[in-house]
């Protein structure tokens, strides 16, 4: 498929994972992307990879909790691809511990980085897809949004509210040509659920070492042997993002191999 000849994307979380993932099948699919994320040796990571398709890579160096980084991360990306057709924001953070010891600065670092480092790109990115070519922002929330994780309530929140602005967002948008769509992840291995990411916008869930496992509703996939790559996300997110979506808005897919029924 080259559903991505012409189309221009910043991806956050470009470094590892899904982020890097989503990257890589873009560029297979003949995009020009921008890789952001705070790693550096992430990025060079995925340049890496990219393979002799980085001459369409460029990355750049954010944090997405930062309003003054983000501004200068989306002027930078916006310069070097000439427009902006598609955001994707999968840059996040996971943080599990006991509600009754978190500390306030914990659940707003996960609320600072999943809920308004998302709204800070796309705050900075509109003025660019408004004059993008079928423009489209494909957000991350998760199952957590949706279904019982326990430990994780600064997690559920941030990404619940990515959840419920990405509805917001693609309603007040659809006139003007934006799609926003956000898709949930769940049993999938990438650096945020198994803590190998170098990102600090990617690091892994660290469940108490008293975690009662019988509060999690289940723990595999129904289909598959266990976890799924993040590649699995990535195909999705690029559907999301191409003509192929485009009478898709206002609307979330879970990818979790049937984990939560």
């Amino acid at each position: 498929m080259n559903r991505y000849i012409g189309r221009r994307a910043i991806v956050t979380g470009g470094g590892s994972g899904i982020g890097q993932a989503t990257v890589l099948r873009m560029l297979a699919e003949g995009g020009s992307i921008v890789a952001a994320d705070v790693s550096e040796s992430g990025l060079a990571d995925t340049v890496a990879k990219a393979g002799d398709a980085a001459e369409r890579l460029s990355t750049v160096v954010v944090n997405i909790a930062d309003e003054a980084s983000v501004k200068a991360a989306v002027a930078t990306a916006v310069e070097a691809l000439g427009g902006l057709d598609v955001l994707v924001n999968a840059a996040g953070i996971l943080r599990s511990s006991h509600t009754h010891s978190t500390t306030l600065e914990a659940f707003q670092q996960v609320i600072n980085v999943n809920l308004v480092g998302t709204f800070l790109m796309i705050r900075e990115a509109i003025p660019a897809l408004l004059d993008g070519d079928g423009s489209a922002v494909v957000n991350f929330s998760s199952t957590s949004s949706m279904f019982a994780h326990p430990y994780m309530a600064a997690y559920a929140a941030s990404k619940g509210g990515v959840q419920s602005m990405t509805h917001a967002l693609a309603s007040e948008y659809a006139k003007q040509g934006i799609r926003f769509n956000s898709v949930q992840p769940g049993s999938i291995s990438s650096g945020m659920t198994d803590g190998s990411g170098e990102s600090k916008q990617s690091q892994g869930p660290g469940l108490p070492d008293d975690a009662d496992f019988s509060l999690f509703m289940k723990l595999t996939p129904a289909i598959g042997e266990g976890f799924a790559g993040p590649e699995s996300v990535a195909g999705v997110v690029a559907m999301l993002a191409s003509s192929d979506g485009a009478f898709i808005t206002g609307t979330e897919v879970r990818i979790d191999g049937g984990t939560h029924f």
